[in-house]
């Protein structure tokens, strides 16, 4: 097949693109760029053996997804492209309503003129808003508290309706955790643009000296040492993660919701203290107030994915620093 990945230079879509080569797919990449770099595509090359289209286009162009579906005989979308750091969605709402939402809409009118009927969506946890209760399942009650997380939570209202429109279609909704950790070989991995949003990739510079301590928001949440406690998970097996429910949709038309993660929770004082052990020495950090929106704990029941994908993860918290930290020290200044 022919898959067509918007935002593939990004960081969970390289991953991605790279394990579909290897699994003897077709791709095509899609992205403009803002927050990527295409020195990942060129990484991806080589480390596949194998080649790939690209496009620099946004997704909000319609004229270019016009010429993309018209000349490339796609089969298949796996939809990653969106605007993602927290913080800047409260800041600029406007840009991520315009950049997630409308690239979405534009999408999805190209795939209905083109008759491609089958999407795999990149949601997240963030749906969920504060939960109840932990491990979280994908029948809990979702209610984002921020403009990021809403955009997801509206594009997947979005894809409900297409569907009910038109039950032709075969839809995967992926709500997955926190992925971390870089491809084995350290050629492609996380490369934020400017101060890192997440934990992990900001713990990396931290270790490396490139900045002088980290920031942990909270320590009197109701957890057992009283940091935020994630659901991290490698992101090799979250690309892995997105072939099984390729393979799945080609079992013919549905709407399905997965969530993608380990089902386990790791604190930050955890995660800090698995770095100083990869790593071989202590990393500096220090307490700071909570962030507003932020909550005390968020991890997975992932029991329906493996029961009807087959798919669980098999890479633990060992590995996800280790590849984390080859990455960091092979690329300190990322794809630059």
């Amino acid at each position: 097949m022919t898959i067509l990945v918007t935002g593939g230079a990004g960081y969970i879509g390289s991953h991605t693109c790279l394990e579909l080569l290897r699994a003897g797919h077709d791709v095509a990449v899609v992205d403009n760029l803002s927050n990527s770099s295409e020195a990942a595509l060129r990484r991806i090359r080589e480390l596949a053996g194998r080649d790939l289209l690209f496009h620099r286009a946004d997704l909000r162009d319609a004229d270019a997804l016009e010429r993309i579906f018209r000349d490339d005989s796609i089969d298949a979308v796996i939809h990653f492209a969106a605007l993602k750091a927290v913080g800047e969605s409260v800041e600029k709402p406007l840009l991520y309503w315009d950049n997630n939402l409308t690239g979405s809409l534009v999408l999805l009118a190209a795939m209905t003129r083109h008759r491609v009927k089958t999407l795999v969506f990149s949601s997240s946890c963030t749906v969920y808003g504060d939960p109840a209760s932990v491990p979280i399942r994908e029948d809990f009650p979702v209610s984002a508290v921020n403009p990021y997380g809403m955009t997801k939570l509206v594009t997947e209202r979005l894809l409900q309706d297409v569907y009910r429109a038109d039950p032709g279609w075969a839809i995967s909704v992926l709500r997955y955790f926190n992925p971390v950790g870089a491809d084995p070989s350290g050629r492609i991995g996380e490369a934020p643009s400017g101060v890192p949003s997440n934990l992990v990739p900001y713990l990396t510079q931290v270790a490396l000296g490139k900045r002088p301590s980290l920031a942990v928001y909270g320590n009197d949440y109701p957890t057992r040492d009283g940091t935020g406690v994630r659901d991290y998970i490698h992101v090799t097996d979250l690309a892995l993660g997105h072939l099984s429910a390729l393979e799945e949709l080609r079992r013919g038309p549905r709407l399905v919701t997965y969530n993608l993660g380990t089902g386990t929770g790791y604190s930050v004082l955890e995660m800090i203290h698995a770095f100083e052990r990869v790593v071989g020495h202590p990393i500096p950090y220090q307490f700071a107030p909570r962030r507003p929106g932020d909550i005390a704990e968020a991890w997975a029941d992932p029991a329906k994915a493996f029961e009807q994908l087959g798919w669980k993860t098999t890479r633990g918290l060992a590995e996800m620093c280790a590849d984390a930290w080859r990455w960091q020290t092979m690329n300190p200044e990322g794809y630059g």
